[in-house]
């Protein structure tokens, strides 16, 4: 019997061969087209959080030279026998660098508008005045700031604003009428437990200024009043964070000018010795272009990042900045000095991981009842009749936005304690 010839069952073989080796191939450049994507979001991650950790500790201790700097104290007066220096006017004018700052990239952005992405700002009175009563509380903020970094050491000034975790809590409770986890409260007790310490340590070495101590404590309640008014005000600039950053601005400037003539600071400068130093103006304009810059780093890193994440770094760049401040003033702090500083940053620390654990939990509960109710309406043939909302609100850091509008806000994306 004549036998069948048999197919080509070796180029079937073949063909079989090299589409296995392609599929490999593929897989394999797959996955060195992942590794590079997490290589290069890795490398933008770190640059990010090297930017934030430069600009943040940079502008501290530029501010810390300018506010009390040995080179930059203008000379006695015999009527007065003290030091005079113009916190209110160095305030003042990093407020202007930012205002100038919001219209040069405005008009960049109409220049190169591929490149630089700016929005419109011009003045308009009725605005400004709805975003007065921020501007107030942004006044007090930042006056308070630097006057707490003036009388008080950058090792100390971390400890010294440390209470606006705790104010959060306290304003919450009274202004919101919500009450707060017993973790979170434990841990606000820890953050007051490393304040108290670290105060009395500061008194021990004789170190401490209560004048200093005392800005610390107000800054720390107006910048809780500050992110409050904050979330109020954003719909009367189209929720633009950039407009918001001009119009409060230009108020402030405003506010300084009588502020300034109150205080006396004006017949302070014309005795200011440095007044036409080329450096001292430099000095000045770079406190102001970082007081502009950390706003914007600020707002990238917890883009490429999380709030959780931002929150981690900002803590550990508050402990790199406290050991660099000792090591360059040549200090030798105590144990317990060491101690208060850990008790305020890991109760920072603790805090925003309580709260983040308790805002998923919040979330997927929320989710969790509304797919019930969804699903019981379903079955009742009432779906249709029924508008669900396209989102689920949060509290915290993606906070419900009923919230935002009426009463604002008093959770931050990040504990103040760590940024400037």
């Amino acid at each position: 019997m004549r036998r069948m010839p048999r197919g080509n069952s070796s180029g079937a073989f073949k063909y079989s061969r090299v589409a296995q080796s392609g599929y490999n191939y593929g897989l394999r450049t797959m996955e060195n087209v992942q590794q590079e994507s997490m290589l290069r979001k890795s490398l933008k991650i770190a640059l990010v959080v090297t930017a934030y950790w430069v600009v943040s500790i940079t502008m501290v201790f530029l501010n810390k030279y300018l506010l009390s700097g040995e080179e930059l104290k203008s000379l006695k007066t015999a009527s007065e026998g003290k030091m005079l220096e113009a916190p209110l006017f160095i305030t003042f004018y990093q407020c202007l660098v930012s205002v100038l700052l919001c219209l040069l990239l405005r008009l960049l952005s109409r220049l190169m508008p591929g490149v630089i992405s700016f929005p419109p700002v011009h003045l308009d009175k009725k605005i400004s005045r709805e975003v007065l009563p921020l501007s107030v509380v942004f006044v007090g903020m930042i006056t308070f700031n630097n006057l707490c970094l003036k009388y008080v050491g950058v090792a100390f000034y971390t400890v010294g604003r440390s209470l606006t975790t705790v104010f959060n809590v306290v304003l919450t409770y009274f202004v919101l009428k919500q009450t707060t986890s017993l973790k979170a409260i434990l841990c606000c007790l820890v953050i007051i437990s490393g304040f108290v310490l670290g105060v009395d340590q500061e008194g021990a070495a004789g170190t401490l200024s209560v004048i200093g101590v005392i800005f610390g404590v107000s800054a720390s309640l107006f910048v809780c009043l500050n992110s409050i008014l904050t979330k109020k005000v954003l719909p009367c600039v189209d929720s633009n964070v950039w407009r918001l950053t001009y119009y409060n601005n230009i108020n402030a400037v405003i506010l300084f000018i009588p502020l300034i003539l109150i205080f006396g600071e004006a017949s302070i400068l014309t005795n200011f010795p440095h007044l036409t130093s080329s450096k001292f103006w430099g000095l000045m304009t770079l406190s102001g272009f970082f007081g502009f810059a950390i706003g914007y780093i600020t707002g990238l890193q917890i883009k490429v990042t999380s709030p959780l994440t931002h929150n981690i770094s900002g803590t550990a760049k508050a402990c790199a900045q406290t050991v660099l401040a000792v090591v360059f003033s040549h200090d030798i702090k105590t144990a317990l000095w060491w101690l208060s500083n850990a008790l305020v940053l890991g109760g920072s620390a603790a805090y925003t991981k309580v709260r983040h654990s308790e805002m998923q939990k919040q979330h997927k509960e929320s989710k969790k009842a509304l797919a019930e109710m969804k699903m019981e309406d379903s079955k009742n043939g009432d779906l249709n009749k029924v508008e669900w909302p396209s989102t689920v609100p949060l509290l915290g850091f993606e906070e419900q936005d009923s919230a935002k509008d009426k009463k604002g806000s008093l959770e931050e994306d990040r504990p103040t304690v760590n940024d400037v």
